[in-house]
């Protein structure tokens, strides 16, 4: 069945609430976080009425809660394709569950070892190994990305990788302009080095399907509340390496896999959601794949989902940025060219001479459209492309987003520009 955009907007009940100016805002502020579903508003409030109680108890609410941290445990592995619902930890967001894997792993690390890093990465991905090798007096090698597209420099990546190189932590996408990182190659390459790979999938998660088996990677962290859940993180890790590495942890707590990392009680009521959101994915496989096969069960339908969505959001994509590099005035930073709309998420970060990004931000406010400016914690990639100062604007369109509204930004950008 083609994708109908209509369908799954009316599941979001905020997209249909007007602003003050009586017109429906336009959301293209997903890359810092998406709007929900009514599935999973209503998920996070049956928590508190049905199972409001820590699992692991001889009564009714305690059962149904440690069922539904199982049930969470269960979905991210599906859309993950983790090998086992043990290997998924959960805790508040990314960074918090980045600083507490490179803690863990710095205990396993001397003096003189090396930690490479890239210009491209969220900061998630990048302060938390600084404060390590500070920590236990490291080796920080960076990586550089080619300016004119964005990409990430493969060669300089080889080039860091050495006897020494213990752990590698690269971007699958980046959240700043959208190139999408070839992983599978990067786990490889780390490997072969005899390294760790970390990839920061948070960008990734709500464009493309993942599959960690695939890709090889040793670590993966994401954020629900970027592919329509609530605030909540999840890092997957293979299982022997978080059965092995030393964990900080109260004593009383188990000392297995995932529940060594995940530090006190978590946010039940988001883990909830969390269902309803991967549920929600599962839906647009299960309404809008190319045939799903039954027999490959949630994951099969999650497949469906995401490669639908990247279809949708590929073109979505293209309009932007056909549409932006018709405005005089405007640079796109990244990767533009149609043909290579795969290589990419439809995230898109430009400026507009005269202007800074947030005179063009408080502009689009002013016609109920919603886009960020600035660095948003990608820090190196903007001084990297000579925008350190005042970063720039992103756009970030999502599945649930639409030709027309990205029509109402291109006409609002461009009164600013003439």
């Amino acid at each position: 069945m083609k994708y109908d955009v209509e369908q799954v907007r009316a599941c979001f009940p905020s997209l249909h609430i007007p602003a003050a100016s009586g017109q429906l805002p336009v959301f293209f502020d997903n890359p810092a976080g998406s709007q929900v579903p009514q599935t999973v508003i209503d998920a996070v409030r049956d928590y508190y009425l049905t199972m409001n109680a820590y699992p692991g108890g001889a009564f009714a609410t305690s059962r149904r809660s440690e069922a539904m941290h199982y049930a969470a445990r269960e979905r991210m592995a599906a859309l993950l394709n983790a090998a086992s619902p043990e290997e998924i930890v959960f805790g508040p967001n990314m960074t918090t569950l980045s600083f507490a894997l490179t803690r863990a792993l710095g205990k396993t690390l001397s003096p003189g070892d090396e930690i490479v890093v890239t210009r491209m990465d969220h900061d998630g991905n990048i302060a938390p190994w600084l404060r390590i090798a500070e920590d236990r007096d490291l080796v920080i090698r960076w990586v550089d990305i080619h300016t004119e597209d964005c990409t990430l420099d493969m060669d300089g990546l080889e080039a860091a990788l050495n006897e020494r190189t213990r752990i590698v932590a690269t971007a699958h996408a980046s959240n700043a302009v959208g190139t999408i990182n070839d992983a599978k190659q990067i786990a490889a390459m780390a490997h072969a080095a005899g390294a760790l790979h970390v990839l920061d999938a948070v960008q990734s998660t709500p464009h493309v399907a993942i599959d960690v088996q695939d890709i090889g990677c040793d670590f993966l962290l994401c954020s629900a509340y970027k592919f329509c859940g609530p605030h909540i993180g999840t890092l997957w890790g293979r299982y022997d390496l978080l059965a092995d590495l030393p964990a900080y942890k109260v004593r009383p707590a188990k000392d297995v896999p995932p529940f060594r990392f995940e530090t006190g009680a978590p946010s039940f009521e988001l883990l909830n959601g969390l269902t309803a959101a991967v549920d929600f994915l599962a839906w647009i496989g299960e309404q809008f794949g190319n045939a799903p096969d039954p027999a490959a069960g949630r994951r099969g339908l999650l497949v469906q989902a995401m490669h639908a969505v990247e279809t949708y959001e590929q073109e979505l994509g293209k309009h932007l940025i056909a549409g932006l590099q018709a405005i005089p005035g405007v640079t796109i930073a990244g990767i533009t060219e149609p043909a290579r709309a795969a290589e990419r998420v439809p995230t898109v970060a430009f400026v507009l001479d005269g202007y800074t990004p947030r005179d063009v931000a408080e502009h689009l406010d002013r016609h109920d459209i919603y886009v960020w400016n600035g660095n948003y914690y990608a820090k190196e990639i903007m001084e990297r492309l000579g925008r350190g100062e005042h970063g720039m604007v992103r756009v970030g369109p999502v599945h649930y987003n639409t030709i027309a509204e990205v029509d109402r930004l291109l006409d609002a950008v461009k009164l600013l520009a003439n």
